[in-house]
C-alpha cells in the first residue's frame, strides 16, 4: 500500500488511488505520487520521504518527482524511526481493524482496509496531532 499524503493532515486518498496490498512496485508508488500531486496541487515545496526500496530510488520515480517539483528524501537503512508516521499508521490499522477479526481472504482484508480508511479513518477518527480533529475536518478548517 502506498501512502501519499501530508504529514500534518493524515487524510488518505480514495481507494482507487491507494493501490493494492502486494509488495510495492514503481507503478504503484508512481501512481500514488501522481494522484497526491494532482489532488493536492501543492503550492509550497513538497518532500517525499521513503525507505530505500528500489521502487523509490529508481530513475523512473526520480524523473516523475522532478516533473511534479517533489524533492526525494530517503531514510537510513534499518531505521524504523526515520519513517515514524508510516509506522504509526500501519500500527493503527493493525490495532483498530486487523486485530479485531479473522480475515477469510486477501480480498476481504483489502475491502475492510479501504472501508476503514474511507468511512472511519478519514472522516471520523480523531488525531491528537491535528488538535483532536478528523483529517477531513482538519483539511476543511485549513482550506477556510
Amino acid at each position: 500500500m502506498a501512502l501519499p499524503g501530508h504529514r500534518h493532515r493524515h487524510r488518505l486518498p480514495p481507494r482507487d488511488r491507494l493501490g493494492d496490498c502486494r509488495p510495492p512496485r514503481t507503478e504503484l508508488v508512481a501512481g500514488a505520487l501522481k494522484a497526491a500531486c494532482r489532488q493536492r496541487r501543492p503550492s509550497c515545496p513538497v518532500i517525499f520521504h521513503s525507505d530505500r526500496g528500489c521502487q523509490y530510488t529508481g530513475q523512473r520515480f526520480a524523473s516523475l518527482a522532478d516533473e511534479f517539483g517533489v524533492r526525494l528524501s530517503v531514510g537510513c537503512t534499518r531505521q524504523c524511526w526515520d519513517n515514524a508516521l508510516a509506522e504509526s499508521f500501519f500500527a493503527t490499522i493493525k490495532r483498530e481493524l486487523l486485530g479485531t477479526s479473522a480475515w477469510p481472504s486477501r480480498a476481504a482484508t483489502r475491502t475492510a482496509i479501504f472501508d476503514f480508511l474511507e468511512s472511519w479513518y478519514n472522516l471520523h477518527r480523531l488525531h491528537s496531532s491535528l488538535g483532536y480533529r478528523s483529517p477531513a475536518d482538519y483539511e476543511t478548517a485549513l482550506a477556510a
